[in-house]
């Protein structure tokens, strides 16, 4: 993480016109802070002609220490992606529900972001992971993934057979509707809904967890996040990869799809304070009695 926070990124959900108040209620304190100000081009968008300069993504990712983003955690995963590589922390703000990235208010922005700026904040580094389609010996595709990969069944509907390997040795053939290689971080998303377990995001491993698996012995398995995962199509109507829900690639039987943690993590900042735990028991009501 780059130990300076002298130029900060604002970054806002995409199509969200509520979302240049407080962006540019931000931008101007952290003008104040002396702090210099950039956004990205779709965000520049949003707010309209403004004094603060406007960057791709990547130029972002060159220049920032910090990047703050406004909107949810839909936006903060698309985000991830892009500037993880370039080891950029990253403060999520929510405009709505906390999320389970997005954990600052609007309300209490300006002064958690202050806080930061002063050194108050719980940083985590967060493992993403990277996927590559292969058709025989030619790669088609390849992405990154901050919650997961995840191979699936497409619109025909029919039922996917897949045969996974953990580091080449053979795991099982499976019959179902699709197949999740999650993050820790992604535990908590797809993998979750499909009965996978929910994972702590300190820990470096990967879930695979199956959607819809027709012998129910199939069940979700947790292995080392250092392993290589290769999923074959073996038989298939329509299936495809999804990453992160925010890129695909259609499929056909045959293709290898392969996973592997990323060689970079993604870092994210938190208030002080900041309890996951805390944060899953107001996620999934576990405060309830």
């Amino acid at each position: 993480m780059k130990a300076s926070f002298r130029t900060i990124a604002l970054i806002g959900k995409y199509k969200s016109p509520e979302v240049a108040e407080p962006l540019l209620k931000l931008a101007r304190f952290l003008e104040r802070r002396k702090v210099k100000v950039l956004i990205d081009p779709l965000t520049g968008a949003q707010v309209g002609k403004t004094r603060y300069p406007v960057r791709s993504l990547e130029a972002l990712g060159r220049e920032a220490g910090l990047a703050v983003v406004i909107g949810g955690d839909g936006t903060m995963l698309n985000i991830a992606r892009t500037l993880a590589p370039h080891d950029v922390a990253l403060v999520g703000v929510n405009q709505g529900r906390l999320g389970f990235l997005t954990d600052i208010s609007v309300d209490n922005m300006i002064a958690t972001i202050s806080a930061i700026l002063g050194g108050k904040f719980v940083a985590e580094a967060r493992m993403m992971l990277h996927g590559q389609v292969r058709r025989g010996s030619r790669k088609m595709y390849e992405s990154l993934a901050f919650n997961d990969v995840v191979v699936s069944k497409g619109s025909k509907g029919n039922m996917l057979e897949l045969e996974a390997r953990v580091d080449g040795e053979f795991i099982y053939n499976q019959r179902a509707d699709g197949l999740i290689v999650a993050t820790p971080t992604g535990s908590t998303a797809y993998a979750l809904s499909s009965g996978g377990p929910i994972v702590h995001p300190s820990l470096s491993v990967m879930a695979l967890v199956p959607v819809s698996p027709h012998t129910l012995s199939n069940r979700p398995i947790v292995i080392s996040g250092d392993c290589t995962v290769d999923i074959i199509v073996r038989n298939a109507a329509d299936p495809r990869v999804h990453f992160d829900s925010h890129s695909h690639f259609i499929l056909r039987e045959g293709d290898r799809i392969r996973v592997k943690r990323y060689s970079h993590a993604l870092r994210l900042l938190h208030p002080a304070g900041h309890s996951y735990y805390s944060m899953l028991r107001g996620k999934l009501n576990w405060n309830r009695e």
